[in-house]
């Protein structure tokens, strides 16, 4: 089976292929699996125009105006002369688009359209949604009931075009605790870890709050916290400096990427408090490398942590509830819950999971 992906967006602060394959990584590792048993084709568009082989996988770099992504011809001759089986695209907010590209194509491809945390339109651009639902065969989200708020809602016609698949992966690994912590001069101990945007949606506050008091009856527990936006940043410093027990939260801040895998290797356990996630791609990268997660009960994490299977949930927004989860952690199993994340980041959240699950949705389509 041939698939192309391709989104309508254009990026030109990129102009070297591998430098934009390596920033998208976390998501072109799906096609690499996919391409294991089927033809893929990317096309990507940055400041560069070319053909570029990675891993299976054959990228077309374009260079598109913003005119030509509203009617997007070229873009859509180019796909139909690949002569695809199956076109997947990112993003839902280009139904018009999508429309333009179904009548071009005809009935027989399949087009499927990957969810990006996107919330449904209202006004106008609804009944754009609503008519583009007639020519697209499948919607992946990462939770399906994020996907029934957009039936609910009337922007979309039928539940059976939804289907769970997240939309990134992990490339990282586990690895030696003491080897990771030796890198991150992180102690031995209980250890919670933290990472994203310092902004009300992460709600980092409550965090803060609900460890701080946890760390009353747990002193010995660390948590600490990767950021690299700081909103927020002012409030935390001051709700951590007039606490007794400030020395239990260390604000790291900004990390490479790749220094990352370090540090969940170094903790024991991931915590977010999100109110809203696509995804969830920081617990997912915490949990393949076995930590176990604490986070919000909220439709995305249900789905990454099998409805809290791997793990504990809390409400958004309730200290309370989060204190309650951390005081667990005396009590439950946590080396247990770790294999659980992993076992079921490796069946369910891995790019070769991932890839055979748009395998499947495309051949039952």
């Amino acid at each position: 089976m041939k698939f192309v992906f391709a989104s309508y967006v254009y990026t030109p602060a990129y102009n070297s292929p591998a430098a934009w394959i390596d920033r998208i990584k976390a998501y072109t590792g799906i096609l690499e699996a996919l391409a294991q048993n089927h033809d893929v084709i990317s096309i990507e568009q940055i400041d560069y125009e070319g053909e570029y082989g990675h891993n299976r996988v054959h990228y077309s770099f374009k260079r598109f105006t913003k005119t030509e992504l509203k009617f997007p011809f070229r873009l859509h001759r180019f796909i139909k002369a690949q002569k695809p089986d199956v076109v997947v695209i990112q993003s839902l907010h280009f139904p018009l688009q999508i429309i333009q590209l179904r009548l071009l194509l005809g009935p027989k491809v399949k087009i499927i359209v990957q969810n990006h945390a996107e919330k449904p339109f209202t006004g106008l651009k609804k009944y754009a949604q609503k008519l583009a639902d007639k020519f697209i065969d499948a919607y992946l989200f990462a939770s399906y009931e994020m996907g029934a708020e957009w039936i609910e809602r009337g922007n979309m016609s039928s539940v059976k075009k939804i289907h769970e698949v997240m939309e990134v992966s992990s490339v990282f690994t586990p690895m030696d605790k003491p080897f990771a912590r030796q890198k991150t001069n992180v102690p031995e101990g209980l250890i919670f870890l933290w990472v994203g945007r310092l902004d009300a949606n992460k709600d980092p506050l409550t965090v803060i709050k609900a460890f701080l008091k946890y760390a009353a009856t747990n002193p010995a527990a660390h948590l600490y916290m990767i950021y690299h936006t700081e909103e927020l940043l002012s409030f935390m410093q001051h709700i951590i400096g007039t606490s007794p027990y400030k020395d239990v939260i260390t604000l790291i801040g900004r990390v490479p990427h790749a220094e990352l895998q370090y540090w969940f290797n170094s903790a024991d356990i991931i915590i977010s408090a999100s109110y809203y996630e696509g995804s969830g791609t920081a617990v997912c990268e915490a949990m393949s490398c076995a930590c176990m997660p604490i986070v919000t009960d909220i439709p995305s994490f249900r789905m990454i942590t099998d409805n809290g299977k791997c793990g504990l949930l809390f409400e958004p927004g309730n200290e309370a509830e989060l204190l309650s989860a951390l005081k667990q952690c005396d009590e439950v199993d946590i080396i247990e819950k770790q294999e659980t994340a992993l076992e079921y980041f490796e069946s369910d959240l891995s790019f070769e999971a991932i890839a055979v699950k748009i395998g499947d949705i495309a051949h039952s389509i």
